[in-house]
């Protein structure tokens, strides 16, 4: 492990080069969570695609790849926070998951919802928590799909180019450069672990809950 750590530029660009496409579909469906599921919310973002993209102007991963994946994982991602919204609606999250699906992000949501109407879709993108807040409450509200449609599509385009962008010119910084395996393999380390606490808290909370059923 202190080897791997010790020379972790070179690890990583020989297991990312082994294993690229494993690499693309973690990011792919961390992004998912993270855009689409509410419970997911605490997932990094923004900070994921700018780190990928200094990742790519080190040559760990390729730009044009990391723009598709990012672009397919927004799109995915608002398609299935709209369909939890309009099968399971607002109410069951709430009573279910009290702790993550709170009154005031849900208000605040609403707010741009009010503010902006449809282009809230295309606005929220780029605001981490209302991301994952606005297409659960554009399918609870039943908004009008081919707009949905229209403004995820133009938001994720937008939001995989900008942010990976900025990261892949971040990249060329040589201060950047000389740390960047260091920082993708913290971000991403960071990432599943959070996941996997995510969802340990999930299966605890709904085993807890059967066992009060069981002996009421």
């Amino acid at each position: 492990m202190l080897d791997f750590l010790l020379h972790l530029d070179q690890n990583l660009t020989f297991l990312m080069g082994e294993y690229g496409v494993a690499t693309y579909a973690i990011l792919f469906f961390i992004i998912v969570l993270e855009t689409g599921c509410v419970l997911t919310v605490f997932l990094p973002g923004d900070s994921l695609l700018v780190v990928a993209g200094a990742g790519a102007a080190s040559g760990l991963l390729h730009l044009s790849w990391l723009v598709l994946v990012f672009f397919l994982a927004g799109v995915c991602g608002d398609i299935l926070g709209y369909a939890i919204g309009h099968h399971i609606g607002l109410r069951v999250l709430r009573e279910r998951f009290p702790e993550i699906v709170r009154t005031e992000q849900i208000e605040r949501t609403t707010r741009y919802f009010a503010r902006f109407g449809k282009k809230a879709v295309f606005i929220g993108r780029f605001i981490p928590v209302i991301r994952t807040f606005v297409p659960l409450l554009a399918g609870v509200g039943r908004m009008e799909r081919r707009a949905f449609a229209t403004y995820n599509i133009l938001s994720a385009a937008c939001w995989a180019l900008l942010m990976t962008g900025a990261g892949y010119l971040l990249g060329k910084l040589p201060w950047i450069q000389e740390y960047i395996a260091l920082i993708l393999f913290v971000v991403l380390v960071f990432t599943l672990v959070t996941l996997m606490v995510i969802l340990a808290a999930l299966v605890h909370g709904t085993w807890k809950k059967k066992l009060i059923r069981g002996s009421a």
